[in-house]
């Protein structure tokens, strides 16, 4: 694992094995904050007026979207369950060493400390409006019983990654999004497009963080 600084100043990490980085080498932050806090999270909320919300991250990783919506929701005062699905989740050195802690609150960046080894075995009080599960498994074997109302789609890029943009999995993971919940995600492509649409989803293209003209977001309708 490299450490790369991005456009906005912030930390990325390049996977070699992988052949890329976890966010935008145009901005991690700004990524984060654009495409699933704003056009996802806040878009979710305003449109539902919503005191609580339940989000599912596909893409773990650093941490990065969680600690800014974690930050985020205790602006609001919102409640906040958030699971991330990541089979291979990084050390903790590493995530320490990426810097977040200057993007957020100092009390979120102790409890991500404290919590984030046992958040991978069990789900946890994170504060006492915030609950983190980092599901510790492959995106096929991930299972819920309560629905979701926003997913963050942060895997890799299809072209390193294809077997995350699959119908089978996009379907899977999609099954635990409730009617009405908001799908969105970096990338936006013909192929990704028709799949959300025949998986009964609305979807419309927003503007993409800097780097990407256009992004993803679908609304689920059945």
């Amino acid at each position: 694992m490299q450490f790369v600084v991005t456009g906005d100043g912030s930390f990325t990490l390049y996977h070699p094995e992988v052949g890329e980085h976890y966010h935008s080498k145009h901005g991690a932050v700004q990524e984060s904050q654009h495409v699933f806090l704003h056009s996802g999270l806040d878009f979710f909320i305003q449109r539902e007026k919503s005191t609580e919300v339940a989000v599912l991250e596909v893409g773990f990783g650093t941490g990065l979207n969680f600690l800014l919506t974690a930050d985020h929701v205790d602006n609001l005062n919102l409640n906040l369950r958030y699971v991330g699905i990541e089979a291979y989740p990084l050390e903790e050195g590493v995530i320490i060493k990426t810097g977040y802690d200057n993007f957020v609150k100092p009390v979120i960046w102790t409890n991500f400390k404290r919590s984030y080894e046992t958040a991978q075995r069990q789900e946890v009080a994170f504060t006492d409006t915030v609950n983190l599960f980092i599901a510790h498994q492959k995106a096929s074997d991930f299972y819920d019983t309560q629905k979701f109302d926003v997913i963050y789609f942060d895997a890799f890029a299809a072209v390193h990654q294809p077997e995350m943009w699959t119908t089978e999995i996009l379907e899977h993971l999609c099954s635990f999004l409730r009617v009405g919940g908001v799908f969105v995600t970096y990338a936006i492509t013909g192929n990704l497009k028709r799949t959300m649409k025949a998986l009964g989803f609305a979807i419309e293209k927003a503007p993409g963080a800097p780097g990407k003209r256009e992004m993803l977001r679908a609304v689920k309708m059945v």
